[in-house]
Parts: structure tokens; sequence; C-alpha cells
């Protein structure tokens, strides 16, 4: 069945977050994912926070920059959230917005082999792993968790480009796509990341999951708002994009996503959303019924 989940955008204050979660977890939603975008809210601390109100909701980070965090620092935070609250978090990593890293001194000349040393180490040290590497940026001597994940702990990458995308499929549990993603791109992604994963000797018993984010406005003026957003966001010429309607309209454009091969599909409201209680009510009442 396909996950739907909803994102708390941290546009929005971190105060709201706690009865945005309850809802989510009271309304039957599968998903709430979190952003660590600069300089808004940390990603570890409101998904710490929204596991700790909730039940039964899985929290999802997407993403972690990791030019920001320390391998075994990430290592350590993810392993504790696993223990805490096990079979419910889902943390995702990936590159960065390249103008923030530069703004906190922390930009990679080469980003893409920044995240492949950070996930390979990652879900070595998350295995509970002894890990020593020297890597151009990730270097650790003789370091384990005290605490590892009792199971598995999957870690997705955040990733777009043709590279980035192999990368993934080669040394990442899953993806995350943003709402740049039509449904022709998520078959794209896909093939790439299948790509990445056989050159990686990686086999059938190893699920790879993609996430993938679906800009989504409902109620009055749900047109406008979504043609304004992807306007600013220079997407207004890529076909495919977003869904504003009803709940037969979003079911629909979900389904587009999964047959072409997404596992979760994410509604990210529009950055003005006027009601996002209401949005998120939305999506766990009328929306979830209707997706297969």
């Amino acid at each position: 069945m396909t996950g739907l989940g909803a994102v708390f955008r941290p546009q929005l204050p971190p105060e709201r977050l706690r009865a945005l979660a309850r809802l989510a977890d009271d309304s039957g939603l599968d998903e709430l994912w979190l952003w660590e975008d600069c300089f808004l809210e940390g990603g570890i601390s409101t998904a710490a926070a929204a596991l700790a109100w909730t039940e039964r909701v899985k929290v999802g980070i997407g993403l972690l920059p990791v030019p920001l965090r320390n391998v075994a620092v990430t290592a350590m935070e993810t392993a504790t959230l696993h223990r805490m609250f096990p079979g419910r978090a889902i943390v995702g990593v990936g590159h960065g917005v390249q103008d923030w890293m530069g703004q906190v001194g922390a930009r990679a000349e080469s980003p893409v082999t920044l995240l492949r040393e950070y996930l390979l180490a990652l879900r070595a040290l998350l295995r509970g792993e002894r890990v020593s590497t020297e890597g151009r940026y990730v270097r650790l001597d003789d370091v384990a968790l005290d605490w590892p994940p009792l199971t598995p702990a999957e870690v997705l990458a955040g990733v777009t480009g043709p590279r980035s995308l192999r990368l993934s499929g080669e040394a990442a549990d899953g993806t995350i796509l943003t709402v740049a993603t039509p449904a022709d791109g998520v078959r794209r992604a896909r093939r790439l990341i299948e790509e990445g994963r056989a050159a990686a000797g990686r086999g059938d018993g190893e699920p790879h999951r993609i996430v993938v984010y679906l800009l989504t406005a409902t109620g009055p003026g749900a047109f406008g708002r979504l043609r304004a957003e992807l306007a600013a966001e220079g997407l207004a010429d890529v076909p495919g994009l977003g869904v504003a309607g009803d709940a037969a309209d979003v079911a629909e454009a979900v389904r587009r996503m999964a047959e072409a091969g997404a596992d979760s599909v994410v509604l990210q409201p529009t950055a003005d959303e006027p009601d996002p209680e209401g949005f998120v009510r939305f999506a766990a009442e009328q929306v979830r019924p209707l997706v297969d």
C-alpha cells in the first residue's frame, strides 16, 4: 500500500508542531515529514519532539544537510531516535542547499564525494560496526556506537541529479524526491537508482524506498496558490507538477506517483497554506481512504 504523508513546513513557528503532530497521529496519517532548512528549525530536535508527542505516526526528516553535521553525531542522534521510538523514525540526508552551506562556511568542493563517504560511514555505524576511514571529508578512527539501533535503521538520501540518484541506489536505503519531480521524473529516478544498485551489487533482497513530495493545494484559491508557488520556485513551465483541487483530484495525483514507482507520497502544502491543521485533516480523512 502506498504510504501517505504530509509536511510540517518550517515556515511555521516550532511551537505549532505539537498540535499538528498530534492531529496527524490521531487522524490516521501514515507519515509526518519535517525539514531542516537553514535557518529555520532543527531536524533532530523537531523529530524527537514530534515522536514523543505521538504514538503511531512515522516521523521523517527530509533532510539533514551533511556538510553541517559530523557523521558520528548524526549516527548517535539517529540511533537514539530508533532506540526510543522503534520503527517510527525516518532519517534522510543530502547535499544541502549550496548557497546556505556557503553562508556557514561548510560548502564542500565535491558534494557527491562527501555524500558517498557520509552514507557509507553512517549506515555502517548504524549497523553497529566499528568504523575507521580516512576519506576526503569523512574521517573516523575506531568509532562505534555504544547504543546502536536494535533493528535495522534505514537511511534515505535526498537527491536530484543523475550522479546523486545513482549514488543513492549504491549507498542509501531509499531516496527522497522534491516537488520538482513529476511522475515521469519518478520513473527516471527509479531507473538511475537501479543502475546504482546494480553497480554496487545490491540485489532484490535489499528494497529501496522512494519518497516523493507532491505540492498540494486545496480549498479556496487552491489553483492560484499552486501556480504562484510553482512560479516562485521557477517551476511554472514544468508540466505535471503539483495538484490543486478536492480529495479525488489529490488522490488521483498520488496514484500517478505510485504507479511511477513512489512508495510514499508526501503532500506538501504551499507556503501560504491558510489552515495547516485543516490540511493534515484533509490528507488523512479525505485523501487517505481514496488511495490504495
